[in-house]
């Protein structure tokens, strides 16, 4: 199988009466999946969405990427959280995380996704003197950090080639048929593409809003939607044995145990972006009425040897999912060194992925005699076929796992509070009551 829940690690945490006790409440969401009847049923567009996909725009999105392949050599990506984090994460997982530097053809950077002017500045050097498009993914065109970066960028871009060129290089994904963005996009000609109404941020990375730059970095976005496709038919199954349920269950038992923190690793440093696309999956999803696995992650090993200390001996409030790659995108072959100076001919005669395998194995014997129970994800490898059939599962879990948890997986109330604050305090017209009270507080 290419991805599958592994829970052989969690039989003194977890007892199978456990999996059987909560197993009703796991028909009970799985039914109102189904029938669209819980919270949040009118963002379910992502449940079937790599079967029933748009297919003239899905051949649109890859003529769009060939077109940005032959005559850009940088393709600026501006978007935040789910308009960013997914395509990100994909194009890393796939080709690496140094594939701008190490592969030929069109250089992928993301922006809008900060208010920050040094890392705008850098993106802008990145630019200047490159043929460069410009992919703005934003459903109302009014987000602000990704607004701010694609005023400078277009001006950038129109003072370079001027406007009517300018107008053949900027890619909209917006709202089908309304919004700042959709009015402005058709006002001057751009292609422009769609962000369901029915999926929500987090989970769009396998439309548009993910697809067009994942196409872009010349990855086969027909592989990935077929993994997603397989993934799926399984995960859509009421059965004990679906894998994205059963990871659902375990991580509510261990919840209702005392454990808030969940910790989501890997062992490829290529997976980083992944564990960020999972924390807003979950944290967004979750993070309501007080409840909440709070989602944190660690690339091993390089981060055992700063969070290792906690992991192993601090409070007992965790757990770790492994994401268990079996087959590393390439190994090296370890040579025994004359002289042995630093006396790791031990390890020679075999290749390096063994070595990683056995700090992993290492690592999850002792944290789990250190009392932190361990859930592995295994995956065969980080192809895009596979990837595609990773993120299905893990929708189907998070899905499964906000109405066990009794919220609404499919909304985030909670990401206005500091936009309001934010416009009070910068003078937006309209928010003038409030700018006051929040300037008081802040003396």
């Amino acid at each position: 199988m290419s991805v599958s829940f592994n829970p052989r690690h969690l039989a003194q945490f977890i007892r199978e009466e456990e999996f059987a006790a909560i197993y009703p409440q796991v028909e009970a969401a799985h039914a109102q999946l189904e029938a669209k009847t819980g919270p949040g049923n009118d963002f379910l567009g992502w449940m079937y969405l790599p079967r029933d996909y748009d297919k003239e725009e899905f051949a649109r999105i890859k003529a769009a990427a060939a077109r940005i392949r032959e005559d850009s050599d940088v393709l600026i990506v501006a978007g935040i959280g789910g308009s960013y984090l997914g395509a990100r994460a994909v194009i890393e997982a796939v080709k690496g995380q140094y594939h701008n530097d190490t592969e030929p053809g069109v250089k992928i950077y993301f922006c809008g996704n900060s208010i920050s002017p040094t890392y705008l500045n850098s993106i802008i050097k990145v630019c200047k003197g490159k043929r460069f498009s410009i992919n703005v993914i934003s459903k109302s065109g009014t987000t602000t950090e990704t607004s701010l970066a694609f005023r400078v960028l277009r001006k950038l871009l129109e003072d370079e080639v001027g406007v009517e060129e300018a107008n053949k290089r900027i890619y909209a994904t917006t709202d089908r048929a309304r919004g700042t963005l959709k009015q402005l996009a058709d006002s001057q000609g751009w292609p422009t593409f769609v962000v369901p109404d029915d999926v929500g941020g987090r989970y769009s990375v396998l439309s548009a809003v993910g697809l067009l730059p994942i196409a872009a970095a010349g990855i086969d976005i027909d592989e990935l939607m077929q993994g997603a496709a397989d993934s799926m038919e399984r995960f859509s199954q009421l059965s004990p044995d679906n894998d994205a349920y059963k990871y659902a269950a375990a991580r509510n038992i261990l919840y209702r145990k005392g454990k808030s923190v969940e910790i989501l690793e890997c062992y490829e440093p290529d997976f980083t972006m992944m564990n960020e696309w999972y924390k807003q999956l979950f944290g967004e999803s979750e993070g309501k009425d007080n409840k909440g696995l709070f989602p944190a992650s660690c690339i091993f090993s390089t981060d055992l040897h700063s969070m290792g200390q906690f992991i192993q001996e601090g409070a007992r409030i965790m757990f770790e999912t492994i994401v268990d790659v079996k087959k590393p995108a390439e190994d090296l072959y370890l040579e025994p060194l004359e002289g042995n100076f630093d006396g790791l001919n031990f390890l020679a005669g075999q290749n390096m992925s063994i070595v990683n395998r056995k700090a992993m194995e290492g690592t999850i014997l002792a944290h789990t005699d250190g009392g932190v129970p361990q859930l592995l994800i295994d995956v065969d490898d980080l192809s895009a076929y596979n990837v595609g059939y990773l993120i299905y599962f893990f929708w189907r879990a998070c899905a499964c796992s906000g109405y066990l948890l009794a919220v609404n997986p499919f909304n985030q109330p909670g990401v206005e509070s500091y936009k309001k604050n934010m416009f009070a305090l910068l003078g937006k017209p309209g928010y003038e009551n409030l700018t006051a009270e929040l300037e008081a507080k802040l003396k």
